[in-house]
């Protein structure tokens, strides 16, 4: 056997995404006046999009509502469904689920948040728009998971309403025995 014979053949070598620039000082909102634009094809062909703004999304499911929330550096708006937090939660109780996260993190004045909640009702919506908050400032904040952890504005309630069974009258509930 010879030593031609016994060494594998060359592995060939990984090639990278190609990489498309386009309008190498083109201006971009939010970018700044001299940006370099670039445009990255994935593996399959498919074009893959620069960020176009500066938003870290977070989406937040309790019972049946669910909150697709966008959070980026502002003022300290929280507006949700168009709404101010103060016109669509007016429970206080409601507004201080949603703010929780924001106030864990000290950053209430800081960030602008904004959120579509849906299905549900309100309380459920609000619990909804916090677990969004969380999980939007996670990634806005990477080192400040476990501060959000601890106050629970990470966990998601698993607490749902239990399907009614045949043959009951509600989840559990019989129906009225009758002697005759």
């Amino acid at each position: 056997m010879s030593d031609k014979e016994s060494t594998p053949a060359p592995a060939p070598a990984a090639e990278a995404a190609p990489v498309l620039r386009l309008g190498e000082n083109a201006e971009l909102e939010g970018f700044g006046e001299e940006a370099e634009v670039v445009v990255k094809v994935d593996p399959t062909g498919r074009f893959v999009a620069p960020p176009t703004n500066l938003y870290h999304w977070g989406t937040g499911r309790r019972k049946t509502a669910v909150a697709r929330v966008r959070v980026r550096p502002g003022s300290g708006q929280v507006v949700i469904n168009g709404k101010p937090i103060e016109q669509f939660f007016p429970r206080v109780v409601d507004q201080g689920s949603v703010l929780g996260p924001l106030k864990s993190l000290d950053v209430l004045k800081k960030v602008d948040v904004v959120a579509k909640a849906s299905g549900g009702g309100i309380t459920g919506q609000a619990g909804a728009v916090r677990l969004g908050i969380g999980r939007a400032l996670e990634l806005m904040y990477p080192d400040a998971h476990d501060t959000l952890r601890d106050n629970g504005h990470l966990t998601r309630d698993p607490r749902m309403v239990e399907r009614k069974k045949y043959g009951l009258a509600g989840a559990r509930r019989s129906f009225q025995w009758v002697k005759r």
